[in-house]
């Protein structure tokens, strides 16, 4: 089952049908441990509706809830943080990091600087070297419970990163610093280990970029990196996880304004933002 958080309100949808959840306030339902079972006990009485349009879609995470994001998961990662922070003495930082018993997380954004499907992200004007980074987030409730997966677009600045790893914070965080979306594909079984993601850059109508990896290659587990997210912190309203990337263009590729980021993750569908 897909969820959207929409303008017009909260629809769920099953087999391509369509239902409108009446009376229902996003952020209570997703920090819901039993969503799955729950969802199916609404559907007989839930109202069919239409396919909700992209312009209407919202960002899935909830108005109390934070981002966090996990990094060096894969080795693509670690191999690309290690060629960007070579100059200034860190690419040792991220091989250790790779190997150790603890990954790195950090805090990435608060609802206000995600954008939703078809909105804009950002490239810093302090950076001279920007990528997306695609991932597959975890949704997860106040319990530590993964309840729902969903996509997301985790822009970084790898000049900034890569000039010294202390300037993680600038390089990550920032308004228009990531996108997730379209939906939350809410199930109570473990992703297929085969599962692909994929990632296509656009510029002035043609593509620049495309490549795709299994989730298969992320070193750690989605509920490893759950429970140190959640080793020292609660919350109260949940919170969703990026996972981290096995996608990490070539040092001689940046974005540029108008660039549109497509990732492709079945079963969750399609996230489509345009960089600002």
């Amino acid at each position: 089952m897909k969820l959207y958080h929409t303008q017009k309100g909260i629809y769920l949808e099953k087999a391509n049908q369509f239902f409108r959840l009446e009376n229902q306030e996003w952020g209570d339902l997703i920090n819901n441990d039993q969503l799955y079972q729950t969802l199916e006990k609404w559907i007989p009485q839930a109202t069919p509706a239409d396919q909700p349009g992209d312009d209407t879609i919202l960002s899935p995470l909830g108005n109390r809830q934070e981002l966090w994001a996990c990094g060096v998961t894969y080795l693509r990662s670690k191999v690309g943080r290690q060629e960007e922070s070579q100059a200034s003495g860190g690419a040792d930082f991220y091989s250790k990091v790779y190997d150790a018993e603890r990954p790195e997380v950090f805090f990435k954004a608060n609802p206000h600087r995600v954008s939703g499907q078809k909105g804009f992200v950002r490239i810093r004007k302090d950076s001279t070297w920007d990528v997306p980074e695609p991932e597959l987030t975890l949704v997860v409730t106040a319990s530590g419970k993964i309840i729902g997966y969903t996509i997301g677009n985790d822009m970084s600045s790898r000049s900034i990163e890569g000039e010294n790893p202390l300037y993680l914070p600038q390089a990550k965080t920032y308004d228009g610093c990531a996108a997730l979306g379209p939906c939350i594909y809410v199930t109570d079984d473990p992703l297929h280990p085969d599962s692909i993601i994929e990632l296509v850059i656009n510029r002035n109508q043609q593509s620049v970029f495309r490549e795709k990896v299994a989730i298969s290659q992320m070193k750690r587990t989605p509920q490893e990196l759950v429970s140190f997210v959640y080793r020292a912190c609660s919350f109260p309203y949940g919170c969703m996880i990026m996972t981290g990337t096995g996608i990490v263009p070539l040092s001689d590729f940046t974005l540029y304004s108008g660039d549109e980021i497509i990732i492709h993750f079945e079963p969750v569908g399609t996230l489509i933002n345009t960089v600002k």
